[in-house]
């Protein structure tokens, strides 16, 4: 298969990439060994939209994390994707914390970062009053926002698709050899050759990077584990609260999110296997003790999952992105940890400034805008159901009855540009089973219209793809039929 593009990595990075590079003339393909696009990092991460005061001023990470941040209000609702300001704070407990948090408001002042403040504790607590009252100072950082990561991934590789890029899914690179002017990529679904070609590949991009070039750099996976809460009860903070960061990080959050959950977390520990997303006793129990300090009040009773993601760590500690120097047209989006998911669209414009440079390409007269999106059925008012039940009977039937999604909003993330194929993945796109009883009720009824929409049997059904099928066989086929009818 041939392509002018390919970008290696379906993550909020290549997807971002994917979109830009879709409103040039030129071929792009995007291909990802996972199941679903959106199935790293990009899907377990915090979802901040950090305001850029933690980047050391002078670094990659403060140059796209501020200008990031600075792309999101526009990018979201050209995208249709949930976006909200709430703002944060960074709240400390000793003398050591409030120096810390001078250094941190000075370097967010160089950074560019605007509406930054130094308050007490008294009136953090003003602010919000379930704040820990041995809480003595704080960085308030109004500028600071939330999103929804994985809405907003599928978002921009629908708007890339709908605009000509294909996507690849299941689908490995092994190796990449640069012959006669072309990138020649064998994977696990054969040969891809391809003029230029961009690694945004996550945990794996140092590994893709010593197929292509010489010089060697190393990602050290770290694992974050989290807790989320049931949306029924009160959000204890409007802000995002953070507690002084230390080395490994910004340390443990107690936040909102945009679906009106709250979550804690995350842990920060260095792992060996990029893919492992298990949590564990022990570091969720860390995590829970860590927000206590902030939120004294909390409680597990109001638990409704625990997850756990890896952020890609580059060994100095900082992105790695542009032109591979010793591999022609080869470039890289390598280390993308926190504020990552701020900075992917201005990564992702920096990137496309270099291809198109080098490539010369040029714009497209027909750009496709984002494909519409129906308000989800939960935010709609009693009025807005009823026209909607009225144009499609199936917005009548509630399938998710924590999240109240209706069997419409399913069919319609499955028939997406870049549509779910798993039940997990309608879980990202629609919200069936994020819920408090975690799919104990819907997942069947998922199950059956992943069947009808995909034109498969229900025993093909994944819960994440690969070999996580939900049914292994028809009663009728058990020897001697069913045992207890």
């Amino acid at each position: 298969m041939e392509y002018d593009i390919i970008v290696v990595g379906a993550g909020v990075v290549g997807c971002s990439l994917a979109r830009e590079l879709s409103m040039y003339n030129t071929n792009v393909a995007v291909i990802d060994k996972a199941y679903d696009v959106c199935d790293g990092s990009s899907k377990a991460n915090s979802g901040i939209v950090h305001a850029g005061y933690d980047a050391e001023w002078g670094s990659s990470k403060a140059k796209y994390n501020v200008e990031g941040a600075r792309l999101y209000p526009s990018l979201c609702a050209e995208l249709n994707v949930p976006y909200k300001r709430c703002g944060a704070l960074v709240v400390g407990f000793s003398d050591d914390d409030k120096e810390t948090l001078k250094r941190l408001y000075n370097q967010g002042i160089k950074n560019g970062v605007k509406e930054l403040s130094l308050i007490d504790g008294e009136e953090a607590r003003k602010l919000e009053p379930n704040l820990n009252k041995k809480v003595t100072c704080a960085l308030n950082v109004p500028t600071s926002a939330i999103i929804s990561p994985y809405e907003l991934t599928y978002a921009l590789a629908d708007h890339a698709a709908v605009n000509g890029v294909k996507f690849y899914l299941e689908t490995e690179l092994l190796d990449a050899q640069f012959v006669d002017g072309l990138w020649h990529l064998k994977t696990n679904k054969g040969e891809f050759t391809a003029k230029a070609f961009v690694n945004c590949s996550g945990v794996n991009a140092a590994k893709i990077n010593r197929l292509i070039s010489r010089k060697s750099y190393q990602i050290i996976p770290r694992r974050g584990e989290y807790y989320l809460l049931d949306r029924l009860i009160p959000l204890p903070f409007e802000r995002t609260i953070f507690q002084t960061p230390g080395r490994m990080g910004k340390g443990v959050l107690v936040s909102p999110t945009v679906h009106g959950n709250t979550f804690l977390g995350p842990s920060s520990n260095d792992i060996e296997d990029g893919s492992d997303t298990s949590t564990t006793v022990d570091v969720l129990n860390f995590v829970f003790d860590k927000a206590r300090l902030t939120w004294p009040e909390a409680t597990m009773r109001n638990v409704i999952t625990t997850f756990a993601g890896n952020r890609a760590h580059e060994d100095h500690g900082d992105f790695v992105i542009g032109r591979v120097e010793d591999a022609p047209k080869a470039y890289q989006a390598l280390g993308i940890e926190s504020p990552g998911l701020t900075a992917a669209p201005a990564i992702a414009v920096e990137l496309k400034n270099l291809i198109v440079e080098d490539m010369q390409l040029d714009k497209k007269d027909n750009i496709l805008p984002a494909p519409h999106r129906n308000k989800p059925f939960i935010d709609m008012t009693d009025e807005e159901r009823a026209e909607a039940a009225k144009k499609d009977p199936a917005y009548g039937k509630i399938v998710c009855r924590c999240e109240q999604v209706t069997e419409a909003e399913i069919r319609a993330a499955i028939n997406r540009p870049v549509g779910a194929r798993s039940i997990d993945a309608v879980k990202r796109r629609a919200r069936p089973g994020s819920g408090r009883c975690q799919g104990g009720f819907c997942s069947t009824r998922v199950m059956e219209i992943l069947a009808e929409e995909l034109k498969i049997s229900e025993l093909e059904v994944t819960k994440s793809g690969g070999e996580s099928k939900i049914l292994t066989g028809r009663i009728e086929d058990v020897e001697g039929g069913c045992p207890i009818c």
